[in-house]
């Protein structure tokens, strides 16, 4: 019921409280109901006297057949099948679910209720905005293979948006703009950590946020609308387009492969940054990454590598 009624709103046109009644077969109290819990949602409803309700500017709803026929011809046959979800609890969830048989599935939702991002960080997931997607891929190697990966599938978030210089990557997972984020990357691994590993990749991508209050969002946030004219179906065919090409390349050649391009487009690069451990806090002047991904920092004229799983870097104020 509620899907329908947001299907029927997200055309932003005003909709009587009758005509709603009689789409859903309820009375005109009950839809006033309904309304009222898509504000928990996270849409912003307006309500006129004698007009009716309409979620003002409309919503562009995620559609299969759209993203399907976006996505680059040359690396369809890589993708096993598209999952569009109204609403989960998290894609990644979904997709490591499926264990084994998750390779080459892709997951796509309206809504999280439950996202989340790296070092357990709740991942705001309001519906109809934003790009919630997971992809389930297998890597032979072990966990030492896919050392960078995280950085890599940054780079493919970047060329989807056919951003412009303005657009940095921050290590081991953000993609910035005017230093906001933009998109956010979470790994997640089971399987064989010396044999085959099964990797769930997590993207999320902000998209047609612009104008909203985000008060749940503790950090300054951009929007791809900001830096580029994709709609949200077309950012999903785009990343896909472009991630999966760089999970086949990465198995065969690692992250090294990509470490001019990484370099190009660092946010961090040459400027004062903490690094923050469970165990430590270093602070000195980032300078670049190494070949296996690891981030390099300069401190007090000694570089040193720091690499894995719950580690936050930060640029120094």
């Amino acid at each position: 019921m509620y899907n329908r009624l947001i299907q029927t709103l997200a055309d932003g046109e005003f909709h009587s409280g009758q005509s709603l009644g009689d789409l859903l077969g309820v009375s005109r109290t009950a839809v006033w109901k309904h309304l009222r819990k898509l504000e928990s949602y996270g849409l912003v409803l307006e309500s006129v006297k004698g007009l009716g309700y309409r979620i003002p500017g409309g919503l562009e709803l995620l559609d299969p057949d759209a993203i399907n026929s976006a996505v680059d011809a040359a690396v369809k046959s890589k993708l096993k099948r598209l999952e569009l979800l109204p609403e989960i609890d998290s894609t990644n969830s979904y997709i490591a679910a499926l264990g084994d048989q998750a390779h080459g599935v892709v997951c796509v939702a309206e809504r999280q209720t439950g996202g989340r991002g790296r070092r357990g960080k709740t991942w705001v997931s309001p519906y109809g905005k934003n790009i919630y997607m997971s992809l389930g891929w297998s890597f032979e190697g072990g966990a030492a293979a896919l050392e960078g990966l995280s950085l890599a599938v940054g780079i493919a978030v970047r060329r989807a948006l056919n951003a412009d210089q303005a657009v940095k990557l921050k290590w081991p997972n953000d993609i910035l703009f005017d230093n906001r984020k933009l998109a956010g990357i979470l790994l997640e691994m089971t399987g064989d950590p010396s044999g085959v590993c099964h990797l769930v990749i997590g993207i999320g991508v902000n998209v047609g946020m612009i104008g909203e209050s985000q008060p749940a969002i503790d950090q300054p946030w951009a929007d791809a609308k900001e830096v580029c004219p994709y709609s949200r179906n077309e950012i999903v065919a785009r990343t896909l387009s472009h991630t999966l090409p760089i999970l086949e390349d990465f198995s065969r050649g690692g992250f090294a492969q990509y470490l001019d391009e990484w370099h190009r487009h660092d946010a961090c690069m040459g400027k004062p940054v903490t690094l923050i451990t469970p165990a430590l806090s270093v602070e000195g002047i980032a300078v670049g990454v190494a070949a296996n991904g690891a981030i390099r920092i300069d401190s007090g004229g000694v570089v040193k590598e720091y690499s894995g799983g719950e580690i936050s870097l930060r640029l120094s104020k």
